[in-house]
């Protein structure tokens, strides 16, 4: 019996020889799996949706509970200078899942639209793009998406799914093909293009208001018009209210849709069962492919507006319902955790937390906050160059193989994770393009001291609002901007009563000189340098305007998918259960979706 209890005390150790031999391989690329079975890691990245880095307690907040999360830290790498590529859900995203930032997929906005607005738009991340989810099925990875996609669906029929998860790699997909808006729920005010919309009815009150007139006119014999013209007027008011109402009036159950693969399953989705469908789904997928390996990117629709929390959590935090909501996450990312450990795991898989930008400022009821807070930087989600829109959290784990409890502070990039989970599946990035990332295998395993990335470029849509510099022999993180929002009230830190911050247009300031700070003496960028306080002004500015030079070389012109004709509601695009129009569906306990009535 001792003899057996060391020989199963023997093989943990000896399966962790194995994992950190294999790691130690696929960094110095002396070796590389040839089988789909060999000892790779299964891949867990988990992404929160409008967290702000001060939300967590792992990153200074000692207010809001995130026990789960701050254990993943402490047995892992944190990393506290980790970078969106953009600073709203779609084009981070896309870059994210590409490597590569967004507007080279053209999944970002000159002016106007900054995301995609509909599940019947046409626009979404190209079908020549690759995903880390595509070379890693190649690699032999069962490959899962539960969560937020927001990447497109369509392109020209209803049933194409050009845009679709299972069109760029993932085997797997439950969850919203859109996001999470206001509009998902009945007793929140719109939020999809709430401004036309108002526009829109504003239209329809007056024109109606005046054929109206001209009718009562016509009765009263004020006016000498015939009943055709009147008639004529009441129907193309009435097809200009079709037009408009047949989308904006029926937003919920457009957009707030559940698909399992390319079936639509709920329609609209009822928002108090998604946290519960989500975890099911999560830890049902966990458990059919322990088998491994396997990629499973966990979209959270935490903690997004309408912040829809269960009763279990209503109350709870010290921070109002946004408070809830984070904690509630938390809770659900330590089941998705134990679920791992359950399957005997823990020790095979190589997990990720991150946020796709930082958290909404001007998300507001009232006096209440709806938004996350960003810790000691400025700015947040929608402001492309301000530090709190674009630095994120970024925890590493992987037991036995990374160092617990480690922290870094180089500059990184979410862009970044594309080629670090390619390398660990023993695969190879795109070399018919540029690839913006880079590799954090070596810098998290200790290889490294120093970050790949000398400049990151900042983008608030096609914009370049500032640029990093990391001088490396000096231990300066130099930050260029040469575009900010102008914060409404003057000096609030946000853009308080619009949705967002603008990325151009008069809502800006275009800096000449450019504003300069030093991240590593000012992380707040709350004392910009002259060339007074700082000897080296001219020559740092210089020295990012070439790198901002150079990096303007690798851009080129490709199909804008944010454009007026891609963003537009179409009604053949429409993912439907049922016989469009009447696009109604709930799923049953079994996972099969059923009609009204049936």
């Amino acid at each position: 019996m001792r003899a057996a209890a060391r020989r199963g005390r023997a093989a943990p150790a000896a399966r962790d020889s194995l994992l950190v031999l294999l790691f130690l391989c696929l960094l110095l690329k002396t070796c590389e799996p040839k089988t789909a079975n060999a000892f790779r890691p299964n891949i867990l990245l988990i992404m929160a949706d409008d967290l702000g880095i001060g939300d967590l307690g792992c990153y200074g907040n000692n207010t809001l509970r995130t026990p789960n999360i701050d254990q993943l830290a402490e047995e892992g790498v944190r990393l506290t200078q980790h970078l969106a590529a953009a600073p709203l859900c779609t084009p981070s995203r896309a870059a994210f899942l590409t490597g590569r930032h967004s507007f080279r997929s053209g999944m970002e906005a000159s002016n106007g639209y900054r995301a995609l607005q509909w599940n019947a738009g046409s626009g979404g991340l190209p079908e020549n793009e690759t995903t880390f989810a595509r070379i890693l099925q190649q690699r032999g990875y069962a490959t899962g998406l539960i969560g937020k996609w927001h990447q497109g669906v369509n392109c020209a029929s209803r049933g194409d799914h050009c845009h679709h998860p299972l069109n760029h790699g993932f085997d797997y997909f439950y969850g919203m093909p859109f996001t999470l808006t206001n509009d998902c729920d009945p007793g929140r005010p719109p939020e999809v293009d709430a401004a036309l919309r108002a526009q829109l009815w504003g239209y329809t009150q007056f024109l109606a208001l005046g054929i109206l007139t001209v009718a009562a006119g016509k009765t009263c014999g004020f006016i000498s018009v015939s009943g055709r013209v009147v008639t004529g007027m009441a129907c193309l008011l009435f097809l200009f209210f079709i037009s408009w109402y047949s989308s904006f009036g029926f937003v919920r159950r457009w957009n707030c849709i559940l698909m399992r693969n390319h079936d639509v399953t709920e329609q609209p989705m009822v928002l108090e069962k998604t946290a519960s469908l989500m975890l099911k789904e999560a830890v049902s997928y966990i458990e059919r492919h322990k088998h491994g390996p396997f990629l499973l990117f966990l979209s959270l629709l935490h903690v997004h507006i309408p912040l829809v929390t269960t009763s279990a959590f209503l109350g709870k935090s010290q921070h109002g319902l946004y408070g809830d909501n984070v904690e509630e996450m938390d809770w659900l990312i330590g089941k998705i955790l134990n679920a791992i450990e359950d399957n005997g795991l823990k020790n095979s898989t190589f997990t990720y937390f991150t946020s796709d930008h930082g958290g909404h400022l001007e998300a507001r009821d009232g006096h209440s906050q709806l938004g996350g807070w960003n810790g000691i930087y400025k700015g947040g989600k929608g402001m492309g160059g301000w530090e709190g829109g674009i630095r994120v959290p970024g925890i590493f784990h992987w037991p036995g193989v990374l160092p617990a409890g480690r922290v870094i502070g180089e500059p990184t990039s979410l862009m970044d994770v594309f080629p670090t989970v390619v390398q660990l599946a023993g695969g190879e990035v795109p070399q018919d393009r540029v690839i913006d990332g880079h590799s954090l295998v070596p810098l998290l395993q200790g290889a490294e001291a120093h970050s790949a990335h000398e400049f990151l470029f900042h983008y608030c849509g096609q914009h370049l609002h500032a640029a990093r510099w990391h001088q490396r022999d000096s231990g300066s993180v130099w930050k260029v901007h040469y575009t900010t929002p102008q914060f409404h009230p003057e000096g609030a830190g946000a853009c308080y009563g619009r949705g967002v911050c603008p990325c151009s247009g008069e809502g800006v300031t275009h800096h000449r000189p450019p504003l300069l700070f030093d991240l590593s003496r000012d992380p707040s960028e709350a004392r910009p340098l002259t060339p007074d306080s700082e000897p080296l002004y001219h020559a740092v500015i210089a020295r990012v305007g070439a790198a901002v030079s150079e990096h303007r070389h690798t851009l080129s012109p490709v199909p804008q998918q944010f454009s007026t004709s891609n963003i537009l509601w179409k009604p053949w695009l429409q993912p439907c259960c049922g016989h469009f129009p009447f696009c109604s569906c709930h799923e049953d306990g079994d996972g099969t979706p059923r009609m009204p009535g049936l």
